[in-house]
């Protein structure tokens, strides 16, 4: 599990400097810089998902404060 959120942050981390090498190199004139913060929120939003899928599942289990305290 641990391997799966791992390689989705360096997606997300990845898409971002690729966003951030687009916007110094392209300046404006193409839309790829765009396409890569895209694909930065569709990484962000399925990493999400698949969270909350794998906690309903039961692979994970939340540690949270106990409700009450």
């Amino acid at each position: 599990m641990r391997i799966v959120v791992v390689i989705a942050f360096i997606l997300i981390i990845g898409s971002l400097a690729s966003a951030l090498y687009f916007m110094m190199k392209d300046r404006g004139n193409s839309k790829r810089m765009v396409y890569s913060l895209m694909f930065r929120v569709g990484f962000s939003i399925a990493l999400f998902l698949f969270i909350l899928f794998a906690n309903w599942m039961g692979w994970i289990q939340s540690t949270g404060i106990p409700i009450g305290r």
